[in-house]
């Protein structure tokens, strides 16, 4: 077998220091015009708008998260759990891609581009055309992603509770917005975990890292990813996209890079991404780039509704958002939209753009899906929320909702 070591490169990364690329591999798919796309899609939306310095990208948390699972892979195989080359290879393109069917500004946009098709669905298929491309060296990759393959802790690595990519996204979302509260011993998660019965778990010395984690991602969670005022550029975002797509049913003219007019024109499913081929490379040709240039000509559209969204994107005259623990008076709500047709002079249709209610939701840990194991010195297993002593655990496995108000300042 052939071997390239111009392949096998080093990066430096801003939270990590040098980071090596495993396989060969892995530095042709990173090389694939599907993975640098990732370069063009920030990895936290409009998140900038609140923290100037979030402007990373799904292509360093994928780059992140593969340097965890090597680190990961290692930790597990010094402690007698058996992973082979080829699984060890699985289990590295699977969280390189894991993320690779996102859509412009991330979550942000998840339903606005498609309808109902999640960006791990996209993912997925990303990662079957791929598979095609590189002659079936996805396949235990995908089977690993998709959790039908044998060794379950594999999938686990990837998507649970306690995988790879939480450990990173926290870590880098925290070092980009500079909010500590995010800070994580990632390190120390790594070096605690083992395989039980099948099941990642965390050995007990590894408990306190493991409650700074939950405690951390529920901060992170109410400071960064559900902050009001990111909640309220998001919403305005949506809104320019629904207006935009309402005004292309009518058939009316707007200005768009040609990867948006094919998806902002036409309504496309799941269904129609597996029966057309096509359509995945045209999704490919998407990033934020399209969004932004085409809500910066939007500003000057005849439409006023979408005009003014625009505007208030560009300048960053955000809505003004009300939070509160229990849905809000339908009276409050009523009088809101009056006041402000009145002072826009806009219609019943066009005033639900700029005066809408909706809900958030936190939960930092869920017993209920894939647990976080702790691993007593005595070979027991327990979940995190009955070995830890920190009451404040069990509270944050309860799901908090805040219903929230929009309306223009």
């Amino acid at each position: 077998m052939k071997f390239d070591s111009n392949k096998l490169k080093i990066f430096n990364d801003p939270v990590y220091g040098f980071v090596s690329l495993p396989y060969e591999i892995i530095y042709d798919l990173i090389d694939h015009r599907y993975f640098q796309r990732l370069r063009r899609i920030k990895q936290l939306g409009l998140t900038n708008l609140v923290y100037p310095g979030a402007l990373h990208t799904r292509f360093h948390h994928a780059m992140g998260a593969m340097h965890l699972m090597s680190q990961a892979i290692d930790v597990l195989r010094s402690k007698g759990n058996k992973i082979t080359d080829q699984e060890a290879k699985g289990v590295t393109i699977a969280i390189l891609l894991h993320d690779i069917g996102h859509g412009p500004f991330s979550h942000a946009l998840e339903h606005s581009i498609v309808s109902n098709i999640h960006h791990e669905t996209l993912s997925e298929l990303f990662m079957s055309r791929l598979n095609k491309e590189f002659k079936g060296e996805l396949t235990l990759a995908i089977k690993i992603f998709q959790n039908k393959y044998s060794k379950k802790f594999l999938h686990q690595l990837v998507s649970s509770q306690l995988d790879m990519d939480r450990l990173d996204y926290l870590m880098r979302d925290s070092f980009f917005t500079g909010v500590s509260e995010g800070v994580i011993s990632s390190d120390r998660i790594i070096k605690m975990l083992n395989v039980v019965n099948d099941e990642l778990a965390v050995e007990a010395k590894g408990i306190y890292s493991i409650e700074k984690f939950i405690i951390a991602r529920r901060l992170m969670y109410w400071q960064v990813y559900l902050h009001k005022t990111v909640l309220s550029a998001e919403s305005l975002l949506v809104n320019i996209l629904t207006r935009a797509k309402e005004l292309a049913e009518k058939k009316e003219e707007l200005f768009c890079t040609p990867s948006l007019k094919i998806f902002l024109y036409n309504k496309y499913t799941e269904k129609d991404f597996i029966n057309k081929p096509e359509l995945l490379d045209l999704f490919a040709d998407l990033d934020d780039n399209d969004i932004t240039t085409s809500v910066k000509v939007w500003m000057s559209h005849t439409d006023k509704v979408l005009s003014m969204l625009c505007k208030q994107l560009v300048n960053r005259k955000l809505f003004k958002v009300e939070l509160q623990n229990q849905s809000f008076n339908p009276k409050i709500i009523k009088k809101k939209k009056e006041e402000i047709k009145k002072r826009f002079k806009f219609n019943d249709s066009e005033v639900n753009y700029f005066v809408f209610t909706g809900d958030i939701t936190n939960d930092a840990y869920r017993a209920d899906k894939i647990r976080i194991n702790i691993l007593s010195k005595d070979g027991k297993i327990m979940d995190i929320t009955d070995a830890s002593d920190q009451l404040n655990i069990d509270a944050l496995t309860k799901t908090v909702t805040k219903y929230y108000l929009c309306y223009p300042k």
